[in-house]
């Protein structure tokens, strides 16, 4: 937990000095870039993401906000509706990835032996 919680700081901080907005953006926009259409219910990013649904609200009002999603109506159910990227959303997830490869490279791939992020990678697989 301490390392995963380095390792995200530091990721954070590498964000924040590339003039980026926070890590929880890109996992939100990555989920929309991969889903077909680019959209997703809410409940359906929740699962696929760590964020909580109270967090995940506040989240897509601000990704709404920046023009980087839009809601969309859900057929009938008035309550319900889609969270579509567009594509001021895609560029920014290319953008953001572009730091986040590099800061993911610096703070786990730099201090791994290629031998030793495969075992990880295989160790943590089982967890999931």
């Amino acid at each position: 937990m301490r390392a995963q919680q380095r390792v995200l700081a530091a990721i954070e901080k590498d964000f924040k000095a590339a003039g980026l907005p926070p890590l929880g953006w890109y996992d939100v926009l990555w989920e929309l870039v991969k889903a077909e259409a680019g959209r997703l219910r809410p409940f359906e990013i929740e699962a696929r993401t760590l964020l909580a649904q109270y967090n995940l609200s506040r989240l897509i009002d601000r990704l709404e906000k920046e023009g980087l999603v839009r809601r969309e109506a859900y057929g009938e159910d008035a309550r319900g509706c889609w969270v579509t990227v567009t594509e001021a959303g895609r560029a920014m997830r290319a953008r953001m990835w572009e730091t986040y490869s590099r800061s993911i490279e610096k703070h786990v791939g730099a201090k791994l032996s290629d031998p030793d992020a495969r075992k990880l990678a295989t160790l943590l697989s089982r967890l999931v």
